[in-house]
């Protein structure tokens, strides 16, 4: 076990992309691992894992390391330096490296592991909110988690194929998966692979999708033949799904704020072979007002602070703001408000987020229930999911029904 210093120096450029010129981390990663076409699997597994490692534990790593942000590449290698001896990677007698205290830096580990803000690696802002909203024992296990590797799921396109030929095209490919209990169209990947490379993911056999975000479609009981609006597509993760479970049939309306997330949306249909979804950009209050009362299923998946997601994303931790937080909560509430009109009378709504606030949550959909519109609505079921219960990302979702 050695480090490669063409490997170390791609590590350090991608940190300084992220940290200092506030780039998305899964870009930055996505941009390294086309560096070197004579990179094998396990020098592009360095790579990506390392940089999401350091970005994951940046505040902790950098306290032991003594640096402050903005971090000059001297600070990054010594921040780096840390990463090396916690992993147990013998320190090469490379310039950079020199003089690394090794004792000195796990003693600082064990030191500061003691302390929650520096052993989960988070900002003090949102551990007080994580606790105020939570509860410190709740608080403690969920941040715990969401500071886990997440595990790559594949969603099963059933337009196209079933679970089971999906499993043996894989196992073909070596890339060995095993089935989720109570996920009809889950594939959870053994070990990590890049399945984006394979045939079978080109001819649109699955998506790549959080098991806990699986569960959003579902929960919006949407039958073949329905009109189906999802008001937040984005590109379109739950959208398909939706189209999938509606087997094609029926009227599926994709609508976002962005013309370029809905264009990502329309190259994932067709690779899908999902054909019955129509794109609406909201550029106006129009696009709204046109459907008002049309829809039998609604799904909001709302705006969030991305609190459940925090494995998948973690320099979200870096990027977020407690004022984001603030002002989301009113833009859900405003979406909550306005997207729910589209429900027909007997119809139903979902609204769910990737938050595990309540704030963001069940608070909002009480609070709807509440105002004009909403007491034209009743409230049949919701499911609060955890990362720490379920191993996934952590999702909101609220079922509820229009009145006749």
């Amino acid at each position: 076990m050695r480090l490669h210093r063409n490997l170390v120096y791609t590590t350090i450029d991608s940190l300084n992309a992220i940290f200092n010129d506030g780039e998305y981390a899964d870009k930055v990663v996505a941009r390294a691992l086309k560096k070197d076409k004579r990179w094998g699997s396990h020098d592009r597994k360095f790579v990506a894992e390392t940089i999401y490692e350091i970005v994951r534990w940046k505040r902790l790593y950098s306290e032991i390391a003594d640096v402050k942000e903005p971090f000059d590449r001297d600070d990054l290698w010594r921040v780096f330096a840390v990463w090396a001896v916690l992993r147990g990677y013998p320190i090469p007698d490379w310039r950079q490296l020199e003089g690394t205290p090794e004792r000195k830096i796990k003693g600082r580990f064990d030191e500061l592991s003691k302390n929650r803000v520096f052993r989960e690696s988070i900002p003090d802002w949102m551990d007080e909110v994580g606790v105020q909203e939570l509860g410190e024992a709740v608080w403690s296990k969920e941040i715990a988690a969401q500071n886990q590797p997440a595990k790559v799921i594949l969603r099963v396109n059933t337009l196209k194929t079933t679970k089971e030929k999906l499993r043996a095209i894989l196992m073909d490919l070596d890339i060995e998966t095993d089935y989720l209990k109570d996920q009809p169209d889950a594939l959870v990947l053994k070990e990590r692979a890049n399945v984006f490379l394979t045939d079978a993911f080109k001819e649109g056999f699955f998506e790549v999708q959080d098991a806990n975000s699986q569960l959003v479609a579902a929960f919006l009981d949407v039958k073949p033949g329905m009109r189906v609006v999802d008001t937040c597509a984005g590109a379109g993760g739950k959208t398909l799904h939706l189209a999938s479970l509606m087997e094609n049939k029926g009227q599926l309306i994709a609508m976002d704020l962005y013309e370029s997330k809905l264009k990502q949306l329309k190259l994932r249909a067709k690779r899908n072979g999902a054909f019955n979804i129509e794109y609406k950009i909201i550029d106006s209050t129009k696009v709204i007002k046109k459907l008002q009362e049309k829809a039998d299923r609604v799904l909001i998946d709302a705006p969030c602070s991305g609190l459940g997601v925090l494995k998948r994303n973690p320099d979200a931790k870096w990027k977020l703001q407690p004022e984001f937080i603030d002002n989301i909560r009113k833009v859900q509430a405003e979406v909550l408000e306005s997207y729910s009109r589209i429900v027909k009378p007997g119809g139903k709504l979902v609204y769910a987020t990737c938050s595990v606030l309540p704030s963001e949550n069940q608070e909002q959909v009480k609070h709807f229930l509440t105002t004009e519109n909403g007491k034209n609505f009743t409230f049949v079921k919701d499911a609060k999911i955890l990362a720490s219960e379920s191993g996934f990302d952590g999702f909101y979702m609220a079922l509820l029904e229009r009145k006749a």
